[in-house]
This record gives structure tokens, C-alpha cells and sequence, in this order.
């Protein structure tokens, strides 16, 4: 039976989203306000989609350290605000800037989600490949380079048992 999302009464989705550490990593989030952040600066299609269109309140998210040594799952927040237009892309000062982005016909969405646990054992890109229950996982497919990625339940659920 799959979880129920408690506000919307709908099966809860899991997803993944990686962050560089040099740029944005979970010491600078558990920082944050509530430990929540907007996750903004998303520039492929796909990806904007799944922000705009299917992540929902209460869905759980990994955090994933990319570009990192080693690359690893390091923790979980939770979608606390669906998605909306990124601003950052209105911002002429600001890195992710979208010059094609209007506040009339914004191209990007983000998120907010609010950090919930920080994991005392990570999980490394290189052990995750070895657990068998994660073998189909789209991070792990070859090619992936997706920074906003769905996960299904039992391999949320074997990640969070790595991690305990």
C-alpha cells in the first residue's frame, strides 16, 4: 500500500534532487530559516515539469551531493510549497538569469522544501550501486543527468534503512 500524501490524501511521490556542495550544500541549508529553502535555478525542461507540474506538498526529496568526492545522498526534505514561477530568472543581477523568462510567461519553477534530516551515514554514488534494490534507480542509469529525479518507494525506503 503506498503512503498518502496527509494534505492532498493522494499517493505520496519521492523524489531526488542534487545540489553542488561548493554552490549549495546541506551545512549551508541547515542554516536556512526553518531549514527551508526555495529550490530555484533548475534550467532543463524536464526537470522544470517535474517541479511546476508533479512535485506536491509532503512529497519526500533526497538530497544529493553532485559534483562532489565522494557524490552522495547526504539527507531528506519535504516539499512544504508546490511549484511557482522562479524569480531568480527575473533578476538581471542574478547567476540564473533568464532573459526569455517574463513575469507574464515565466519559463522556470521552483519549490520550497524544508530540510528534515540530515544523514549521520551517507550514501555514496559508489555504494548505492551496489545495493540490489536500487539497481533500476534512475540515478544510477547511465546517461542520467537529470537535478530533479523521481525515486520510487522501496527504493526511498531501502535508502532510508542504508542511512539509519
Amino acid at each position: 500500500m503506498a503512503a498518502s500524501n496527509s494534505k492532498t490524501g493522494k499517493a505520496k511521490s519521492y523524489w531526488l534532487v542534487k545540489t553542488e556542495p561548493s554552490t549549495y550544500s546541506i551545512d549551508d541549508w541547515e542554516k536556512e530559516k526553518d531549514k527551508t529553502t526555495f529550490w530555484d535555478g533548475v534550467r532543463n525542461y524536464q526537470a522544470r515539469n517535474t517541479l511546476r507540474d508533479l512535485m506536491k506538498l509532503g512529497d519526500e526529496v533526497l538530497v544529493y551531493h553532485s559534483n562532489a568526492e565522494p557524490p552522495e545522498i547526504v539527507g531528506v526534505a519535504k516539499v512544504v510549497r508546490e511549484g511557482y514561477p522562479d524569480f531568480t530568472a527575473l533578476d538581471t543581477n542574478h547567476p540564473h538569469y533568464d532573459p526569455d523568462s517574463t513575469s507574464d510567461n515565466p519559463r522556470w519553477f521552483m519549490v520550497d522544501l524544508k530540510l528534515i534530516k540530515r544523514f549521520k551515514k551517507r550514501l555514496s554514488l559508489a555504494q548505492a550501486k551496489e545495493i540490489n534494490e536500487l539497481s533500476g534507480m534512475e540515478l544510477l542509469r547511465k546517461g542520467s543527468r537529470l537535478s530533479v529525479q523521481p525515486v520510487k518507494a522501496n527504493e526511498f525506503q531501502a535508502i532510508l534503512e542504508y542511512c539509519s
